[in-house]
């Protein structure tokens, strides 16, 4: 290029340099004003305005110092927007199924099993349980709830344990509590006040761990995001006259090392009147079936599902607001499927419905086999006769109510809902060919008439 040229293009290039700076100087200030904004948020939501106790059980007490989880906690008082199977809008159970008023017959789900609402609901929902002998329609048939009851309803119960030792506590009786326990579930049940660390604040799920030689302190922090759930979603029961809470894992969480567990103990929940069969009533083993599925054997939390990650304003924080992930699907779902939200409802209401179809047809037989042990009671048969009967039926309802019980309808372990639906069907199957049996026999002991 001509010496000319270059002395004709220098201006030219000198306003190129001066422009290029200033917008890289502007660039450069953009970024510089975002990472100041973020450090400014990150620094309001780590900043501690009002130092709280370790155990503070009022929920309100934490809405400055964390307002975002706070906002998004008070939506779980919402109560539209169920999904097919599920959501905060409560249902009966027993008019969805009413296979389930003969199944639970003699028993106080038999008059009232409504779905849960959302965790600030827990109070009021617990409080006014018609299973309650105070509410029942039939106070005969009523059942007193001892203060067990309260355990995972409320950031007050450890507190209480506290003080009052936890034996006193479980042994205690439901109303005398009712005036000491005034928040709904919420911040100090999984979160130390202080601190705000997740922490286990239900002994129970420590002793359980303990009982099968595993040290609950020695988890990760991912781990301890789905049990600060198991402390509550689990199966239970209260042992001996203190009722004492526990969980029958000494042989391990599924239905088979439970259903062991119950007959070393010889325990009963209930009698069922058309059969006399010696019942086990499920609570809600979600951590159970949860545990036997894909997204617990890839490391996903209950959290990451239930209580996604959100940004805001540069500000990342988990939401509070507990509920399907269906209805939150951006911050749930889609973080790891790339799927329409369309095809995502769509396949998990596929494995729902399936789901729903094998609890139908366990329940039918599970009903027709109490129906017939009730008809042979009848006939004459005998309790010796039909204990063989009645024990493959205690075992097969246990193992339909451990599905029908669970959240989710299926969908948090398919293959392992399927295989144990297939086991109640079978054992109510079992337990009509042993009915048939045990008639034959009698029949056959019979003298022959004369003609």
């Amino acid at each position: 290029m001509s010496e000319n040229k270059i002395n004709k293009l220098s201006p030219y290039i000198g306003w190129m340099v001066f422009f290029g700076c200033m917008v890289a100087v502007f660039v450069v200030g953009i970024i510089t004003a975002q990472l100041l904004e973020r450090k400014l948020e990150v620094g309001k939501m780590t900043m501690v305005l009002k130092p709280l106790d370790s155990m503070e059980p009022d929920n309100e007490k934490y809405k400055d110092n964390y307002p975002r989880e706070y906002d998004s906690w008070k939506r779980t008082e919402e109560s539209e927007g169920a999904t097919k199977y599920g959501g905060p809008t409560q249902f009966s159970h027993l008019e969805k199924d009413p296979n389930n008023i003969k199944l639970f017959a003699g028993y106080a789900f038999s008059v009232e099993y409504n779905d849960d609402r959302g965790h600030a609901h827990a109070l009021e929902d617990v409080t006014k349980s018609l299973r309650h002998k105070r509410n029942h329609p039939n106070k005969d048939k009523g059942k007193d709830f001892p203060g067990t009851c309260w355990t995972c309803k409320s950031p007050d119960v450890p507190v209480l344990m506290k003080q009052m030792g936890l034996t006193n506590f479980y042994a205690s009786k439901f109303w005398d509590l009712e005036d000491k326990i005034t928040h709904s579930i919420g911040c100090a049940d999984c979160h130390d006040g202080e601190t705000m660390n997740l922490r286990i604040s239900r002994p129970a799920l420590r002793e359980a761990f303990a009982a099968q030689g595993k040290d609950i302190d020695k988890v990760s922090h991912q781990e301890m995001r789905t049990l600060v759930c198991a402390q509550c979603h689990v199966e239970y029961y209260f042992k001996g006259s203190k009722n004492y809470l526990t969980f029958p894992w000494k042989n391990g969480i599924n239905i088979d090392e439970i259903e062991k567990y119950y007959e070393e103990e010889n325990f009963t929940d209930w009698v069922h009147p058309v059969s006399k069969t010696r019942m086990v009533k499920m609570q809600h083993p979600d951590y159970e079936i949860f545990s036997a599925g894909i997204h617990a054997a890839r490391g996903v939390a209950c959290a990451d599902c239930h209580m996604p990650y959100i940004s805001e304003g540069g500000v990342k924080f988990s939401d509070h607001h507990v509920q399907s992930p269906l209805k939150n699907f951006d911050n749930s779902c889609a973080v790891c499927h790339r799927w329409s939200k369309e095809e995502a409802v769509a396949r998990v209401e596929k494995i729902q419905d399936r789901n729903f179809e094998l609890l139908k047809r366990a329940g039918n037989a599970l009903v027709l086999a109490h129906d017939e042990v009730g008809a042979a009671m009848k006939e004459g048969l005998n309790d010796k006769e039909l204990e063989p009967v009645r024990s493959l039926i205690r075992k097969g309802q246990m193992r339909w109510d451990f599905i029908a019980a669970n959240n989710g309808m299926g969908f948090h372990a398919p293959q392992e809902c399927a295989r144990v639906l297939a086991g109640a069907t079978d054992l109510a199957q079992q337990a009509r060919v042993e009915l048939a049996k045990a008639r034959i026999a009698r029949l056959q002991k019979k003298p022959a008439k004369k003609i």
